[in-house]
């Protein structure tokens, strides 16, 4: 069925019970106003910017929001994109969207100017909503992009005088859902990919796939009413948003949190009384260093209801998990993979079950298939390495307005990752690494996710990347960049003393110690790294050449 029939059933059976809140640490409002004036009562004596919507007005916003586009002349299969932090707004907008059978088109909010208009273009974007954050950049861009779409401005202060006001124009809508018929092969959303590789991807995904990742999430943990999700990556990512349906799926309360620092972390959970968190790896750690050095004491929270930990977005070093369950010895522990083409994480994951196989990305998730095949698409062996493949109800109807892209990554239903991966004895997938990252010194493949976890067992690091770098001899060499925790001191000799256990080619060959830089996602941005730290070194191949 399509999703918006959940916030339906869930508006019907628990319409007054609370549906969603946003914290804002940072942000410091007393002011007492209603939803007419933006926001929710907020009391005065509140440490911090908090607001909450039931289930009631969650489905009245999502209405208003979609009869208002529909008066506007927005139909079926056109699209309107959302530009916006985490707030409030943003999945009533979002819903709005579906409800008239267009398609949401989330934007990641650190892309410029330029980007916008490259993915508005791209998707065939017929409106905009933006928040306050992104008037700087609109407004680069609003007389090209206002002649072919309507902007609409959701935030508080002046209103820019290139958009419109989501609050008076929503405000006289009516908040009876639109009688607009949806099916699960309609069209639901264009998400973008991360873009590591250039501009990003418009990725094309049917009714069918949302639904799927609500199903699949509930499946793999066990979500119930009972249950508060806390939500602290960006929305806009299908890997916030997906994990967050397993508890719209049975009309659980969610928190929306603006800010990763662990001080507000564990405060969220303790006066929210949130029972599953997902962590982004640097957060995870953040929280692990916070509690190590004493800035933050286990014994000032109660976190007696957080009762599981995820990650996903990237590789998970054992040793995180293994300190991660000293401090939380009755978590349960989850990592998920996926990707904004299989609709976000829970293709293969690793299962609640499985915590002794921990440095895996685990096996297929509910409802999908994987298989590990070389390059003629033929399956390996097992404890091969090749390239991983997924296939189920999740994966992406194709690459929008991009049939060559389309046609190189899905071949008979399957979609072929990028990822190079292995299966273990026991059937469980370890990646290895992209397959674009893999790096070959001297003719020997070297992943860097292996050099990466191996080098975060060090207790001075706290992240690290590997990247390989031309190398006139050797062809490429491998160059770990290290970041190390705050207060501590660390020196090359003690990274190559620590790295004599490795097998000497899989050794970094140059040792960086600078700050790694993460997207928004969590994941490390090699290309980035490469520009940083590749030019000097390939100028200085090219001339021994």
């Amino acid at each position: 069925m399509p999703i918006t029939e959940i916030l339906e059933k869930n508006t019907q059976l628990y319409g007054n019970d609370i549906a969603l809140i946003e914290i804002n640490p940072e942000r410091k409002d007393t002011r007492r106003v209603t939803w007419k004036e933006y926001s929710l009562i907020e009391p005065s004596h509140a440490p911090h910017y908090r607001r909450e919507i039931t289930w009631n007005v969650f489905n009245e916003k999502a209405n208003r929001f979609a009869n208002l586009l529909l008066e506007r002349g927005i139909k079926k299969g056109d699209k309107v994109a959302i530009l916006m932090m985490n707030c409030l707004e943003w999945l009533p907008i979002y819903f709005g969207i579906l409800k008239t059978g267009a398609l949401a088109v989330p934007l990641n909010f650190r892309y410029t100017a330029e980007e916008i208009e490259y993915c508005l273009n791209l998707s065939e974007t017929d409106v905009l909503v933006f928040g306050p954050e992104f008037i700087g950049r609109i407004e680069e861009i609003a007389k090209t992009i206002c002649e072919k779409r309507m902007l609409i401005y959701c935030g508080s202060g002046e209103v820019p005088s290139f958009a419109e006001d989501y609050i008076e124009l929503t405000a006289d809508c009516s908040s009876s859902s639109p009688d607009i018929k949806l099916t699960d092969d309609d069209f639901g959303a264009i998400y973008f990919s991360s873009g590591t590789t250039g501009f990003p991807k418009a990725i094309l995904h049917r009714h069918k796939s949302l639904m799927h990742a609500c199903v699949c999430e509930q499946a793999h943990h066990h979500q119930t009413r009972d249950d508060i999700f806390l939500c602290i990556p960006p929305l806009y990512h299908t890997g916030a948003k997906m994990h967050w349906f397993g508890s719209f799926l049975v009309g659980a309360k969610s928190v929306i949190l603006r800010g990763i620092e662990p001080r507000y972390i564990l405060d969220a959970v303790s006066k929210e009384q949130c029972s599953i968190v997902w962590l982004l790896v640097p957060w995870a750690q953040d929280i692990l260093y916070a509690l190590d050095s004493g800035e933050e004491k286990i014994a000032d929270y109660d976190l007696s209801k957080w009762r599981m930990m995820h990650i996903g977005a990237q590789p998970v070093p054992q040793s995180l998990v293994k300190r991660w369950k000293e401090y939380f010895p009755h978590h349960d522990y989850d990592t998920n993979y996926g990707l904004s083409e299989s609709i976000g994480p829970g293709c293969v994951h690793l299962g609640i079950e499985n915590i002794h196989k921990v440095g895996a990305i685990g096996i297929a998730g509910y409802g999908w298939e994987n298989k590990i095949v070389d390059e003629k698409g033929v399956t390996v062996k097992q404890g091969e390495v090749g390239e991983l493949c997924v296939k189920g109800d999740g994966v992406m109807d194709c690459y929008f307005n991009d049939p060559k892209a389309t046609s190189d990554v899905l071949k008979d239903g399957w979609l072929f990752t990028g990822d190079m991966a292995q299966q273990d004895e026991d059937g469980f997938i370890f990646l290895v690494d992209r397959k674009k990252d893999v790096i070959i010194t001297g003719g020997e493949n070297i992943y860097p996710v292996q050099i990466e976890n191996f080098l975060a067992a060090h207790h001075d690091v706290k992240d690290v990347a590997v990247i390989g770098l031309p190398d006139a001899r050797l062809g490429e060499i491998s160059a770990a960049i290290i970041e190390i925790k705050k207060g501590h001191k660390c020196t090359e000799e003690s990274i190559s003393s620590f790295c004599q256990s490795l097998p000497r080619y899989k050794r970094p060959h140059k040792i960086i110690f600078a700050d790694v830089p993460r997207n928004a996602t969590g994941k490390i941005e090699k290309p980035k790294l490469r520009r940083m730290y590749g030019a000097d070194e390939i100028v200085a191949a090219q001339n021994l050449s």
